[in-house]
């Protein structure tokens, strides 16, 4: 049952990633992270495609074994959330406590990407080089 929960967990996860990976203001590594980790609950076989996906695998592997993320993932995930916020302030016409608070969590979580290491060296596979 809770292998279960877990599977349905990681597809809807995986659904999220793949919304974003197609919608500018939506996330994408996060939810395939989430995804790997309840698949790794749930579902080896998942997990591992996930893993071993040309385009996704080698950040979520760096991930999963550094919690590193690249300077090209910073950046991006910096950007991401700058026009998310300016598309936000544009379209709601928020309320001044709600502009701030939701800026207030947007520099937060740009904060703790920053914060992470830049990942090891690795192979040409993305896999972090034995050391």
């Amino acid at each position: 049952m809770i292998k279960a929960l877990w599977l349905a967990l990681g597809c809807v996860m995986l659904a999220l990633g793949v919304i974003g990976a197609f919608l500018p203001v939506m996330p994408t590594t996060i939810f395939l992270i989430l995804a790997v980790g309840c698949f790794s609950r749930s579902s080896p076989r998942l997990e591992k495609w996930l893993l071993d996906s040309p385009t996704y695998g080698p950040p979520l592997r760096i991930w999963r074994d550094q919690k590193a993320v690249s300077r090209k993932g910073k950046t991006y995930a910096c950007l991401g959330m700058a026009v998310g916020y300016a598309l936000f302030w544009w379209s709601a016409r928020p309320s001044w406590p709600l502009a701030v608070g939701v800026g207030l969590f947007f520099v937060a979580s740009a904060a703790y990407v920053l914060s992470r290491p830049a990942p090891k060296v690795s192979d040409a596979g993305g896999r972090p080089l034995q050391r």
